[in-house]
């Protein structure tokens, strides 16, 4: 299987916001194997689902996963917004492969909207958005904070 370095002129802009997260993620993964180069911005807006308390525990648990011999090897867990769904994005890539490698290099994070990507129509993906009410949900800013994100 031949692996294609070449890279689309603009990338797919995606604007976070009002997204479910892994849904989101699953899309994204997905475009950038097929060779698309995406970036997403508003990064803080994307939701998870469920009651703030269980997204909490869940996440006081994760890290909570340490290495007993040296505390230098256990996993890099990320606190901002933009870094926990580029590792969401990077769990569905096969990423130990060339084709996943390259993949996840065509990806962009971003808290906000950088200044190139003001005027630049955004995408959103109609069976990524959230369909309950906006209270059943969870900011990945919420969840940031929760885990140790002082916020920019």
């Amino acid at each position: 299987m031949e692996v294609s370095l070449q890279k689309s002129k603009q990338p797919i802009v995606v604007d976070g916001a009002g997204h479910i997260a892994g849904r989101l993620a699953s899309i994204v993964a997905k475009k950038l194997l097929e060779g698309e180069r995406v970036v997403v911005v508003n990064t803080e807006k994307i939701l998870l689902s469920g009651s703030v308390d269980s997204i909490r525990r869940e996440w006081e648990a994760r890290l909570e996963i340490t290495s007993v011999t040296n505390p230098k090897h256990t996993p890099v867990h990320p606190r901002r917004p933009d870094r926990i769904f580029a590792r969401m994005v990077r769990g569905m890539v096969p990423r130990k492969k060339p084709k996943g490698r390259l993949a996840l290099k065509r990806l962009r994070t971003y808290i906000g909207v950088p200044e190139e990507y003001k005027n630049v129509e955004k995408v959103g993906f109609k069976e990524a958005m959230i369909t309950k009410p906006a209270a059943y949900y969870v900011s990945l800013a919420e969840v940031a904070k929760l885990v140790g994100w002082r916020g920019e």
